[in-house]
C-alpha cells in the first residue's frame, strides 16, 4: 500500500509542477482525492470502489494502473480540461484522410483507450504537423429502418498533447459527413471522464447509460475480464453514456 501511495502522491507532484494551479489534496481511506479549479479527481489504488460524484464539479476518476501506464497522458488531458493547453483553431487546419498507421501510432501517442483503426480515418494538420484526429466505423444498417440507412460510429477522438484543437471534432465530423452522407454518427463517452459529454453542443443527444464495464489488470495492462489468469486484480470503471448525432 505504501508503495501504491508513493505512486500516486507522485503523480500528483508531476501534476502540480505542470498545471502551476492551487491543489487541494484529502484523502479517505486509501482513495486520494483533488481539487483543482472546477475539477475534483479521485486516484483508485487496487481493491478500492468508486467513490460518488461530486454535484457541483466535474468529477474524475482515475485509477493506479492508468497513472502508472499513461501519466503523461493524463497530464496533457487534464491540462485540456483546465484550459492550459496551447489553444489551435480549427479554422486554421487543414482536414486530411490519414492512414491506418498513421492513425494508430497517433493514439498509442495520445488516447488513454487501446488504438482502434476503424475504417475511415481523418485528421486535422496545423503548419504540416498532424494535432488532432478522429476515427470512424463503416455503415451498418439499422433494424426498422429504410434500405438506404446507414449508422456509423465514432470510435476515437483525441488531440497532441498539449494542444486543444478548438471546433476540431467539429470540423472533423463535418468533412466525412460531405464525404459519406451518414443517417447517423454515434459514439461513447466515458463516464470516468465526464458525466455530461461535450459533444451534445455540437448536435449530439445522449441516448442510454451502459452499465460500469469490468477489467482485468496485469503488468499495469488493462484486459477485458475474460482474459484474466489469477495473477492481477480486476477494476471497474464508471459506465458510459452512449450519444447520437441524426444527420
Amino acid at each position: 500500500m505504501n508503495n501504491q501511495q508513493g505512486d500516486i502522491d507522485s503523480f500528483l507532484c508531476k501534476l502540480q509542477q505542470q498545471v502551476l494551479l492551487p491543489m487541494r489534496v484529502d484523502r479517505d481511506g486509501a482513495v486520494t482525492s483533488v481539487v483543482v479549479k472546477n475539477l475534483f479527481i479521485y486516484l483508485y489504488p487496487p481493491y478500492t470502489s468508486r467513490k460518488e460524484n461530486v454535484a457541483s464539479l466535474q468529477t474524475i476518476h482515475i485509477d493506479l494502473d492508468q497513472i502508472l501506464s499513461s501519466p503523461q497522458k493524463i497530464i496533457n488531458r487534464l491540462k485540456g480540461m483546465l484550459g492550459l493547453g496551447t489553444k489551435i483553431y480549427a479554422r486554421n487546419t487543414v482536414v486530411a484522410r490519414i492512414d491506418k498507421k498513421v492513425a494508430m501510432d497517433f493514439q498509442e501517442e495520445h488516447h488513454l483507450q487501446v488504438a482502434l483503426p476503424g475504417k475511415y480515418r481523418y485528421g486535422l494538420y496545423y503548419k504540416g504537423e498532424l494535432v488532432s484526429m478522429a476515427v470512424f466505423s463503416g455503415g451498418r444498417r439499422m433494424k426498422g429502418e429504410s434500405d438506404d440507412y446507414r449508422s456509423f460510429e465514432l470510435l476515437r477522438f483525441c488531440h497532441k498533447g498539449p494542444y486543444m484543437v478548438v471546433g476540431g471534432i467539429s470540423k472533423l465530423i463535418h468533412q466525412f459527413v460531405a464525404d459519406f452522407k451518414p443517417s447517423d454518427i454515434m459514439t461513447y463517452a466515458d463516464m470516468d471522464w465526464c458525466q455530461q459529454s461535450s459533444l451534445e453542443h455540437i448536435g449530439f443527444h445522449a441516448i442510454e447509460t451502459k452499465s460500469p464495464q469490468t477489467f482485468y489488470v496485469e503488468d499495469q495492462q488493462r484486459h477485458y475480464e475474460d482474459k484474466r489468469d489469477g495473477k492481477g486484480y480486476t477494476v471497474q470503471n464508471s459506465g458510459s453514456l452512449k450519444l447520437k448525432l441524426i444527420l
